[in-house]
């Protein structure tokens, strides 16, 4: 079996799913973490882009942050799905061998990926 080295992580992403029901929700996640992490954050997508089957918006951030705002996500996610991934170049298996899930898992089109 061959590791891979976690060097080839060049960063995350968290991508945030809502519907319309939970769009203030995460909006309101959404501007607390622009307030208290340095991270670059994707506009609110309201409809399917890509492989994400809903509405979602995109966190970007360094893996020196990935022990504080990750723990974080996950006490304050308040009910939305989260799927946070590496970006190591390889985005089918970024998003979805190498990802975690917070909340209900989503059904990517992973077709969307080549």
């Amino acid at each position: 079996m061959k590791f891979k080295l976690i060097d080839q992580v060049k960063n995350y992403h968290a991508h945030v799913y809502f519907d319309n029901e939970h769009m203030e929700v995460a909006e309101i996640l959404r501007a607390t973490i622009e307030k208290s992490f340095k991270v670059k954050l994707g506009e609110l997508k309201n409809e399917p882009v890509g492989p994400h089957p809903k509405p979602m918006y995109l966190i970007s951030f360094n893996a020196h942050l990935f022990s504080s705002l990750v723990p974080w996500l996950m006490l304050n996610r308040n009910g939305l799905s989260i799927l946070i991934h590496p970006t190591t170049g390889d985005d089918i298996l970024d998003h979805t061998i190498h990802c975690i899930w917070m909340g209900t898992p989503l059904t990517l089109n992973i077709d969307k990926l080549n």
